[in-house]
């Protein structure tokens, strides 16, 4: 059994979170998926996908340490190509990725007591994005 679905999220961009794991859930729910595989794609190079702890401690941490990896007033090549200044974006979704695998048992996903899936726009203006997510099972 294959189930694909979206989500659509406006986002500010300049690394703006968001917990989308109750959306996630929702999509397995509706997918009739008992056992198998939930997977999460940003078709997008300036936006990522991972889990973490979502409070506002450790949001701020995870910022603080893209701030540190991949400074936003870095000189980068990407922006004298192409003059858009949104390399830190390119680099911050390279560093991340695009997609995240969450094992479904019994209908649900096998996340953590503390582990939420977020979707982070690193772009440089407001954006409309696609999320896909595609479950994989029976």
């Amino acid at each position: 059994m294959v189930y694909t679905t979206e989500i659509i999220l406006q986002s500010k961009g300049h690394t703006e979170i968001h917990d989308i794991t109750d959306q996630v859930a929702r999509a397995v729910g509706d997918s009739g998926l008992k056992d198998g595989l939930a997977t999460i794609f940003t078709p997008s190079s300036t936006s990522a996908l991972t889990t973490v702890e979502y409070e506002p401690g450790a949001v701020a941490d995870l910022k603080r340490a893209l701030d540190e990896i991949a400074p936003p007033n870095q000189e980068y090549q990407h922006n004298s190509k192409w003059g858009d200044n949104n390399g830190v974006a390119h680099l911050r979704a390279a560093l991340i990725g695009p997609s995240i695998t969450v094992p479904v048992a019994k209908g649900k996903l096998s996340l953590g007591t503390w582990q939420q899936i977020i979707f982070m726009d690193f772009d440089n203006r407001p954006r409309q994005r696609r999320l896909v997510i595609q479950c994989v099972g029976e």
